[in-house]
């Protein structure tokens, strides 16, 4: 049909067929490999409980202002969880926990499983547990149906009139469960547009580290978490303690009397490496994080925030030699073992660790079989940094500098103090892109061009087989109409 069209437009139609082709090829590669990295960084291996039993929470401490994490069933940001954990634990005056729907273990960002504490049930039944604030992370389906029983808790502390903080998308779980009608809020500058259009109930702004409106505070992105949780021990322990703290965990620029505002952050060229990490996963190395008892919290989220949830860097797994280890201040990981079952890893990063002394025969044991090197990302620490540079400038020096000032830039974690030493970029994925596209391209040319040649061949031959064996018929009947009846 196409033959009888000027050869201009049969052309045309050839480049459009190419291009809707290989555009095709090219969006399935890029959805197969931001599915791998979202399974990687969200899945959770199922876990059965130990034959002793999960450990048993701590008792309640009388007197103490009762923090409860929110955990949810689909995932949660890692860094929204341990961050503010940490910050509000690190003080005497209060009592932290985590809480979930049930009490098994739920996945953090990164691929790091977390028991929770107590359930909904038991904190609603137990006077004292019941909490004077209750921290809400981003979660991997906030509006869902898996969600909705966390949605409907927290909404129930909302009307008791508990402090909400609503960290990062945290505030997506609140919009959801019309807790921010009618007040105003903030969030991940990347979401802060969808989240106007969705709930138009809630005054959305940006530029601003937290927004407190009432007894509900909301964050910026991710690390923002930490401040949102030192505002809140001020106003609850006072500034003495909220001072003593925030130079503890010492986030790069903050102050007592330090300015709320932040930058306004859109969309750039220089955010490539996010989307070509995500997209093309294949051939990144996988990190095993090693993990031991007493590590601080913020450490531990560092490893697997920056690592792999929002850089996508690489694959992180979490190792150590036990079923369960606790944290400094009492959150429960649940690891995989480092035995013989455990997968195959390209490095071993354990963090919040200065000394080789302190990672344990088990694992050392462990990397030594597999010929791997203990690499201590904090050992000799610069002075009062937090636990997140170190690893910033591990992964700038073994992944590259445009990825970590993208992981920083999607965590909103200030770097202008840090000095970033790596490759420039994240040629590995690039790679990958520039293969994935010639292919798509080439499947469309070949799509366009040669199969129809090779169709058009096959039919020419089916018709000149056809047109012989029509003619030998023929000639066959003529011969047989000539012999006498």
């Amino acid at each position: 049909m196409t033959r009888s069209l000027p050869r201009a437009v049969r052309v045309g139609i050839h480049i459009v067929l190419v291009v809707g082709i290989a555009a095709a090829v090219m969006a399935t590669t890029v959805i197969a490999g931001v599915t791998t990295t979202m399974r990687q960084s969200h899945g959770l291996t199922e876990l059965t409980p130990p034959t002793t039993g999960w450990p048993t929470p701590p008792a309640p401490q009388a007197g103490r202002i009762t923090v409860a994490v929110v955990l949810g069933t689909s995932g949660s940001v890692v860094t929204d969880v341990l961050a503010p954990y940490e910050v509000f634990a690190r003080s005497s005056a209060f009592q932290v926990y985590t809480v979930a729907e049930r009490r098994q273990p739920v996945a953090l960002t990164g691929g790091l499983p977390v028991l929770p504490h107590h359930t909904f049930d038991t904190v609603t039944a137990d006077p004292a547990l019941r909490p004077d604030v209750v921290v809400v992370p981003a979660l991997a389906e906030p509006a869902g149906d898996a969600e909705l029983p966390l949605r409907e808790w927290v909404a129930q502390q909302a009307r008791r009139g508990t402090r909400i903080l609503g960290v990062c998308s945290g505030a997506h779980v609140l919009a959801a469960a019309g807790i921010l009608n009618g007040r105003t809020a903030t969030s991940f500058w990347f979401r802060v547009g969808a989240l106007q259009k969705a709930y138009p109930d809630a005054t959305w702004v940006t530029g601003e580290r937290y927004v407190q409106d009432g007894p509900i505070t909301t964050t910026a992105g991710v690390t923002s978490g930490v401040i949102g949780a030192l505002r809140l021990v001020e106003q609850l322990a006072g500034p003495a303690e909220a001072e003593r703290i925030g130079s503890e965990v010492s986030y790069p620029g903050w102050s007592m009397s330090g300015t709320t505002a932040i930058g306004r952050h859109r969309l750039a060229i220089g955010d490539l490496p996010y989307a070509l990490n995500a997209a093309f996963p294949w051939g990144r190395p996988t990190i095993g994080v090693g993990l031991v008892d007493e590590v601080g919290e913020t450490e531990v989220a560092a490893a697997f925030e920056l690592y792999s949830a929002t850089s996508s860097a690489a694959r992180t797994v979490p190792l150590a030699g036990r079923r369960w280890v606790t944290t400094r201040h009492g959150v429960v990981l649940i690891p995989q073992l480092a035995d013989g079952d455990s997968p195959a890893i390209d490095r071993l990063v354990v963090p919040g660790v200065e000394h080789a002394d302190d990672v344990g025969r088990p694992l050392t044991r462990w990397a030594a079989e597999r010929h791997l090197t203990v690499e201590l990302p904090h050992q000799g620490r610069h002075g009062h940094e937090s636990g997140i540079d170190p690893v910033l400038r591990d992964l700038a020096s073994r992944a590259d500098v445009a990825t970590a000032r993208t992981a920083a830039k999607f965590t909103e974690y200030p770097v202008d103090h840090l000095q970033l030493d790596g490759p420039d970029w994240p040629w590995r994925p690039t790679v990958l892109f520039v293969v994935a596209l010639a292919l798509s391209v080439a499947t469309g040319i070949v799509a366009v061009t040669v199969v129809p040649r090779i169709v058009r061949r096959l039919r020419g031959s089916g018709r000149g087989a056809a047109s012989v064996a029509a003619d030998g018929r023929s000639r066959h009947v003529g011969a047989g109409g000539d012999r006498p009846g």
